[in-house]
């Protein structure tokens, strides 16, 4: 696949930001400027105040004697990294690869991103208009490399889609600070006189090597596609973990429990401050070897008890291979929810799902046998007997409706009916004799009909006439015929009776 490169450009980034925290400052000249050599030097400028003639590296002096109402701010040391780490994160939704180029602008490789919004130019359009809804001055461009997007969102004029394979003949126009040179490399430029990037594209390597530096050709070739440029991407931060260094490489499971036990106690007292608990969280070891060995638990409700989560760990130390050693322990709570602030105390009395030994119990049953093995059910608002139960998602889920406790039903109901072979009575008489499985039963005893009707806004079909019946060695059935009575009837079991 064919790479491909979005750069962001914020024309006033830290002068937007205020602007939005300080709405009355949208009409007037304001800059931010910092002290420099003696001098005090505007870092940046407002929309506003560039009109006036005020631009960024001017003398704060010069700039007042130009626009006699113009604000100067002190400069924030930081500020640009932080709000375009901000900005990067919101970024991801767009792509997953999202790097920060200080001091004004993003880079995005958005490499099979752009079909999701009907093609580049949506995608563009999509993201740009965003952050201007925002209320962030944006520019941006497309093309093959990370150089040619950077050129074009800041100094193109014709599309800011470069087709692939055209980034020499969309940089030809441009001046040489387009290619992210240094500022004593461009001075050597614009006293030789090459205004524009055409003007010694095709001059050779070695004349441009000799007078202007192995970077020089470095960031030309990166802008052309001749070299790769790699960037750093933006990681989302985990919001709750804890980070533990070991002076020696740890070995022995006894280590790793005491690392594991140090680990949970900082990251639990925490969490109950904020009275928050893990659901989900995954231990980190790195080795000494360059490799990643993770082990991961997951709880019912939300929990900050060291002992507790300390046992679920504990079952999976085993899987942990420290190889030749393990240098750093990192641990990461990935899904945490509100916890009650009586969760370490035993209830008094029948608490039922609430009682928080409940949940640890089925916690350490499912470090055993599996999650997968431990379901609990709740009642839905349908006709059919397999539709009236749906899975709960946690131990704190609550039924949208009661159970019906009004009409018999089986202690155990199949997924799906399954056919049997029946003799009855005509025309609506209970079944005489039915063959399950291969396995002949003679009815005994015999209750019903039940009629249950199709849900007819769901599907079409048959209603239902369910019997309960019990054969000659006393177990109990539940069955259905489908439909009236007819010469062939489709007789189906449901479910078995206690």
């Amino acid at each position: 696949m064919q790479k491909r490169f979005m750069a962001i450009w914020f024309r006033h980034l830290t002068t937007d930001w205020l602007t939005l925290k300080q709405p009355e400052l949208k009409d007037l000249p304001f800059v931010f400027a910092a002290p420099e050599r003696n001098r005090i030097i505007i870092t940046a400028a407002n929309a506003v105040a560039e009109a006036q003639g005020v631009y960024r590296c001017m003398a704060a002096a010069d700039a007042k004697a130009i626009t006699t109402n113009l604000q100067v701010l002190d400069h924030i040391p930081g500020k640009e990294a932080k709000l375009l780490r901000q900005l990067g994160l919101w970024c991801i939704r767009y792509s997953p690869i999202v790097a920060v180029d200080l001091p004004d602008g993003l880079i995005l490789d958005i490499s099979g991103c752009a079909h999701l919004w009907g093609g580049e130019r949506g995608y563009l359009k999509e993201i740009v208009n965003k952050l201007r809804a925002s209320g962030y001055d944006a520019r941006a461009a497309i093309a093959d490399t990370v150089g040619t997007a950077w050129a074009v969102a800041r100094f193109g004029k014709k599309t800011p889609i470069i087709e692939s394979g055209m980034q020499a003949q969309a940089l030809l126009n441009l001046p040489p600070i387009a290619l992210r040179l240094e500022p004593i490399i461009l001075e050597k430029l614009q006293k030789l006189g090459f205004s524009t990037i055409k003007s010694f594209m095709q001059l050779p390597r070695t004349v441009l090597r000799r007078r202007f530096g192995e970077g020089f050709l470095l960031r030309l070739a990166q802008a052309l596609g001749l070299e790769n440029e790699h960037i750093t991407p933006l990681v989302p931060p985990v919001p709750y973990a804890e980070r533990l260094p070991c002076l020696e490489p740890i070995r022995t499971a006894k280590a790793i429990e005491i690392a594991i036990q140090k680990l949970l106690e900082g990251l639990c007292t925490r969490l109950q401050s904020e009275g928050k608990g893990i659901r989900k969280a995954t231990l980190k070891c790195y080795r000494i070897d360059g490799k990643l060995v993770q082990a991961g638990i997951s709880t019912n409700r939300g929990s900050h008890s060291v002992s507790h989560l300390f046992k679920l760990f504990e079952l999976q130390i085993n899987k942990i291979e420290p190889a030749l050693g393990i240098e750093l322990f990192l641990l990461e709570a990935y899904r945490v929810e509100d916890v009650d602030v009586l969760q370490e105390k035993l209830w008094a009395g029948n608490p039922g799902l609430q009682d928080t030994a409940l949940a640890e119990l089925l916690d350490k049953l499912a470090g055993k046998i599996g999650a997968h093995a431990i379901h609990r059910y709740l009642p839905a608002e349908h006709y059919w007997p397999e539709r009236a139960v749906k899975e709960a998602a946690s131990l704190k889920e609550t039924p949208a409706t009661i159970w019906r406790t009004d009409r018999l039903r089986p202690l155990r109901m199949l997924r799906e009916p399954e056919p049997i072979e029946v003799m009855a009575l005509l025309p609506d008489y209970p079944p005489k004799v039915f063959t399950y499985k291969g396995r002949r039963h003679v009815v005994e005893k015999a209750d019903g009909p039940e009629r249950i009707e199709r849900e007819w806004w769901r599907d079409k079909g048959e209603h239902r006439d369910y019997y309960a019946v019990e054969d000659t060695s006393g177990q109990r059935y539940w069955l259905f015929r489908l439909g009236h009575y007819d010469a062939a009837p489709q007789w189906y079991l449901h479910g078995f009776l206690a």
